[in-house]
């Protein structure tokens, strides 16, 4: 190592502006923020979507559809991954718990049951809602389907 091969650590370089600091800062009277307007002002804050006084996107495009505020959103859960699951841990009640601890729902969703797959163990299996086709699925194999 030499002298004229020291360099300053990454990020420590000292570019940053010294905002407000007087006239030798270089940054002194306006502390870079030009003469005038809102932006020079203290206190300001751009409003979130505000285009500089044009008509902001949300305004120019029109408005279409419906969002119900009572919708209830599930995380669907299929009967071949409860199976997997079976399977791989041993298990023949499926709770919400070690469907969290497997990584497949969190622990705020709302979990429903679907038929999709093949169901060949005999399961006890808790959730927030069934289809029709996974509760005789899985009463077909002399299971439980419990809702909560």
């Amino acid at each position: 190592m030499k002298l004229h091969n020291l360099k300053p650590a990454a990020g420590a370089n000292g570019k940053e502006k010294r905002i407000g600091r007087g006239e030798g800062s270089g940054h002194g009277g306006t502390s870079t923020k030009g003469h005038k307007g809102a932006q020079s002002r203290s206190g300001y804050s751009k409003k979130a979507g505000f285009e500089g006084g044009q008509m902001p996107i949300q305004r120019r495009l029109p408005k279409f559809g419906f969002n119900n505020i009572n919708r209830v959103e599930f995380k669907a859960i299929n009967i071949s991954t409860l199976q997997e699951l079976s399977e791989k841990t041993g298990v023949e009640v499926i709770t919400l718990d070690l469907l969290i601890d497997a990584g497949l729902v969190s622990k705020n969703d709302r979990v429903k049951i679907l038929a999709n797959g093949t169901l060949t163990a005999k399961l006890d299996v808790t959730a927030h809602a069934f289809s029709k086709t996974a509760v005789a699925q899985i009463e077909a194999q002399q299971g439980k389907a419990t809702k909560i």
